[in-house]
């Protein structure tokens, strides 16, 4: 016997641990899918603007009240698009680390761990 090994017991642990990383692996990628199907809405202007975004960032619909369309407001509205993508890509952000915390805590690890690839 090798001094130090104790037997096949630490070979036991290394597959364990390699089963537990191709599942973490596993979940990561089922995650990923979920976070291009999950949706969020941020806004501006008390609801005039609406931006609608995956859970990813990929922004995919904007609504604007027709009532903030004049020539006199042009800069205000702009303003309002972009504070409503800002707002939709923060919420975006935050439901990531959301989704990621509890992945985090289904496989018993700390709900703040910072998983890679995400």
């Amino acid at each position: 016997m090798i001094k130090g090994l104790g037997g096949l017991g630490g070979l036991g642990d290394m597959g364990k641990m390699m089963k537990a990383a191709q599942e973490m692996q596993g979940k990561m990628a089922a995650l990923q899918e979920e976070l291009n199907t999950i949706t969020v809405t941020g806004e501006s202007g008390a609801g005039l603007v609406k931006a609608t975004a995956t859970a990813k960032g990929t922004l995919t619909s904007l609504n604007i009240d027709p009532s903030i369309f004049s020539a006199d407001d042009k800069e205000v509205v702009e303003d309002l698009i972009l504070a409503a993508i800002k707002d939709v890509q923060a919420r975006a952000a935050e439901r990531t680390k959301d989704e990621m915390g509890k992945l985090a805590e289904s496989m018993g690890l700390p709900r703040d761990m910072n998983l890679p690839g995400m």
